[in-house]
Parts: C-alpha cells; sequence; structure tokens
C-alpha cells in the first residue's frame, strides 16, 4: 500500500504537538508508527547524511514497548541498524545521538496520561525543528500489506539486547563537570515515582556525594506534570520534608523535565529553578518562552533575554539567535526542562551544549551551588526579584475549541469582561503564543490550548503566591464554563 504521511497523520488523529508525535495509544497503532519512523528516516538520509543506525530508547508506559518494535521494525525493513539503549530519560539518547552523530528516537508521552503515548525525533545534530516537520510530513513510500493485519504488526522484529553506553555517557557528564563529592554532606528524597530516569538519576546523586532517600517509587505509570503539580504530589512533599532532606528532586516521565522541592517541601515552579539554574551556571544568555516568570527580566543576572512561543523547537530557535559573540547561551520552559545551546566552563571544567530539555542539569546546579556556598536552597531562592506563577489545566476541553475561543478573546478583546472584576484594566497584552493579558494590579493571565493534549491551560503571574494561587483558581472555574 501507498502512505502519504500527511494524510495518514489526519486520519489517524496522531500529529506533531509541541514536543514530537503525540496520541491516543489506540490511534497509535504498529502501522501509524512504523510510518513515522520510515518517513523520518527517509528524511535523515536526504537531509543529515550519516551512516544507516538509530538509537531508540522508550520511557515506562505500558505500551512503550510495542511502539520500540514497530519502530525497530520499520528501522530494519529500511536497511538500518538499530541500537536499543532501554528504557532511559529522553535527554540522555539525544545526547547519544549527538555524540555519535546518528539520528535518535524516544518513546514517550513525557508527562500525559498512560492512554497516550508518542514519539520523539532527533537527528544527528539535535532536535527535529518545525522544517523538519514539515519535510517528514512530506514523505511518501510503499509498505507490504502482508505486514500488517488491522494495523498491527504480524511479526515485529525482536529489540536487540540493550546497549548500556548511552546510560552510562548520561551519567558520566555530571560526574565528571561536577566532580565526584560535589553533594557530600547533603540529604535529597529523590521523588521516583514511574520516571524513567529514577534509578539513573538516583545513581548519578550517589556518585557526587549525596545520601540519597528513595521517596514514592510506583510500578504503575502516574502522570507527573511540573506545570500542574498534583494536590497529592503537594502533600507528599510537605510530608517528606519532615524527614531532614535538604531538597527533594524528581522528573517527569521521560525524565526532561525537573520536579525540584526545597527543604520546606515546596515544589518551585520550573521557570523560577531556570532563572536560579542558568545564574548558578554563569549563563550570559536566555531564550524562554512567553509565558515563563518575568522575574528573568527583574533580576538583571543576564546579558540579554529573548521570548518565544511556547515548545523546544520554539526556544532552540531562540537560542540560536541569542549565540554569538562568545557569550554562553542557555534557554529553559515553564515546565522547567533546561537546554543548553553553547559550552559552558565552571571550576576549569567544560559541560558540553545540549539543545533538548533535560531535567537533571537544573537541579544539579542548584544543589551543587547551595553546597559550595553552606546555605540552604530556599535561601538562593530568596535572592530573586517576588514574582510567583501558577498554571493548571481544564481537562477534555477539545482542542479546536480551546483554539476558537482564545482567538475569541483576543480578536474581541474580552479580556476585561472575564476577568476585569479580578484583576483591573487591561494595558498589555501579548499573542505569541495563546494570548497573554497584563492588567494594571500587575496580575497577568495567559490561555493557551495545549500542544499535546486536549486541554486547556492557563498561567497566572502576581506578586505573591497566594494571590496567583488564588486568582488561578477563579480564572480556571471561569474557563470551565467555556466547555458547555
Amino acid at each position: 500500500m501507498k502512505i502519504s504521511v500527511n494524510d495518514m497523520m489526519n486520519s489517524s488523529g496522531v500529529g506533531f504537538g509541541t514536543s514530537g508525535a503525540r496520541g491516543l495509544v489506540s490511534k497509535m497503532t504498529d502501522l501509524v508508527c512504523y510510518s513515522y519512523t520510515h518517513a523520518f528516516l527517509a528524511y535523515c538520509e536526504k537531509n543529515y547524511p550519516s551512516e544507516k543506525t538509530v538509537a531508540i530508547a522508550g520511557d515506562l508506559r505500558p505500551s512503550t514497548g510495542r511502539i520500540l518494535q514497530a519502530l525497530a521494525t520499520a528501522a530494519i525493513d529500511m536497511d538500518w541498524k538499530v541500537i536499543y539503549s532501554g528504557r532511559i530519560p529522553s535527554p540522555a539518547i539525544a545526547l547519544y545521538g549527538i555524540e555519535k552523530a546518528l539520528p535518535s528516537i524516544m518513546v514517550t508521552g513525557s508527562h500525559i496520561p498512560a492512554d497516550r503515548n508518542g514519539i520523539k525525533f532527533n537527528h544527528p545534530k539535535g532536535e527535529i525543528s518545525k522544517k523538519d516537520e514539515t519535510g517528514i510530513r512530506a514523505e511518501s513510500f510503499e509498505v507490504e500489506d502482508s505486514k500488517f493485519d488491522k494495523g498491527m504488526l504480524k511479526s515485529p522484529a525482536t529489540l536487540p539486547a540493550e546497549d548500556p553506553t548511552a546510560r552510562e555517557d548520561y551519567t558520566n557528564r555530571y560526574i565528571a563537570f561536577f566532580g565526584e563529592k560535589a553533594l557530600s554532606g547533603f540529604t535529597i528524597g529523590m521523588y521516583q515515582h514511574s520516571a524513567v530516569g529514577r534509578d539513573i538519576i538516583t545513581d548519578i546523586l550517589t556518585k557526587l556525594g549525596a545520601y540519597v532517600k528513595p521517596l514514592g517509587r510506583s510500578e504503575t505509570f502516574i502522570p507527573v506534570d511540573t506545570e500542574a503539580v498534583r494536590p497529592e504530589d503537594i502533600e507528599l512533599g510537605i510530608q517528606w520534608a519532615k524527614e531532614g532532606l535538604d531538597a527533594i528532586i524528581s522528573t517527569d516521565g521521560d525524565s526532561d523535565r525537573p520536579l525540584f522541592a526545597d527543604a520546606t517541601g515546596k515544589w518551585v515552579r520550573g521557570d523560577v529553578l531556570g532563572i536560579l539554574a542558568a545564574a548558578s551556571l554563569g549563563i550570559e544568555r536566555i531564550a524562554t518562552p512567553v509565558s515563563c516568570n518575568t522575574a528573568l527580566e527583574k533580576c538583571g543576572l543576564f546579558d540579554k533575554t529573548l521570548r518565544t512561543r511556547i515548545g523546544s523547537p520554539y526556544v532552540i530557535a531562540g537560542m540560536q539567535e541569542l549565540d554569538g559573540e562568545g557569550k554562553t547561551v542557555a534557554g529553559y520552559e515553564a515546565n522547567g526542562g533546561f537546554l543548553l545551546e553553547t559550552d559552558i566552563t565552571l571550576d576549569g571544567k567544560t559541560l558540553k551544549a545540549l539543545a533538548t530539555r533535560d531535567a537533571l542539569l537544573p537541579q544539579l546546579a542548584i544543589l551543587v551551588r547551595a553546597r559550595k556556598e553552606l546555605t540552604g536552597v530556599e535561601d538562593l531562592f530568596k535572592s530573586l526579584p517576588k514574582r510567583f506563577t501558577a498554571s493548571d489545566r481544564v481537562k477534555e476541553f477539545p482542542t479546536e475549541k480551546s483554539k476558537a475561543k482564545v482567538a475569541e478573546i483576543a480578536e474581541k478583546k474580552l479580556g476585561e469582561k472575564y476577568f476585569g472584576k479580578l484583576v483591573g484594566k487591561l494595558v498589555a497584552e501579548d499573542s505569541t503564543d495563546g494570548y497573554r493579558m497584563t492588567f494594571d494590579q500587575g496580575d497577568i493571565i495567559h490561555l493557551r490550548p495545549s500542544g499535546n493534549a486536549p486541554e486547556l491551560r492557563c498561567y497566572i503571574e502576581s506578586d505573591t503566591a497566594a494571590r496567583a494561587e488564588e486568582l488561578k483558581g477563579k480564572v480556571l472555574a471561569i474557563m470551565q464554563g467555556w466547555k458547555a
């Protein structure tokens, strides 16, 4: 049969979002996953020539193993060699591909529920861009009908034996840079849940000299969203802090987004974590999405900052725009994922660039700084301007409906109609991504349809944490009414 990737995307409901292709597991048939992989590798052959070897890895979702087999089958049918790196963090497989100049693929749905999954593609130089996505969509090819039965492979390939190199390289990256005793004397809680990096990160922390206390390990997949921390995780953080921990660290499902708490058990927003991490690493220029906390500009710690649309491809493009004049450049997202555009040198040691989201680097940067300065992690955060962000989402809000609603509010300038009684007069607006409104009392309300799931997100910023949380609840209640 003839496969047009563009047509397949439209008919299957599995399309590119802000971080790879994602969809319901029921829609991600072997044929869909096989076709995506075929298109990606064919595109790489034309645009990023390398040896015909692809590295693949996955997270801990129940559907990941089956999808990995579909990927491997497509690669083998195209005469590509497959390196299976096991269940490791997204940044670890990306790092391996970049270092070996090979394409790599991560099977992950990140933070979204287990009934969904996704595929994240990296060409030999890093994450695919929006331009690359367009090229992949344009691919078409022939597939043997006899290989599939109702969209599922009759004889999927067996995955090769796990190659530990990617796991080892990712571990050694941080041991070599920070040093084996960098966290000596610290007691750190590692909230493991079902994060794919739970064992690797525990190992790295231990090798850096910390005493690590594993917490909350689960063999059932838990959709931890670092931008919308669950009430039960807020409570767990408070309870765990009573055990005398210097900090608690965790990640989302594929371990490219951090979840970090200080000694009080309070989870820190990813966009605040990014500011302090960048400062701790000596970064001079920052690219970050428009949704992130404005303490970035108010702190005055950086030579230049650039606001982008939401999604790592846009942050990467922003970092590339800032790169030059010998300046160090990094980026971060509201979810905390940290991207390193340039090499950095600290205490005579150099860390190579890794322009893809990483959960571990920002957490380590702050922990190591606190250890060096003999201070509590919470004291480091007190040095930043007092701007507080709260975010959440209305679930099961159809994507097209949420897009239409946000567009209506922006075009008809309905911000004051919906929110004026809460926040006053609208004084500035930004449509870089979604609709971001600044009001005369200093509050910010940002509405945006999710790029990964049928959800409508809101980001609230204010001068106090209590005010931000209060506004979030009231704004969410208003948004819930739009579903009717």
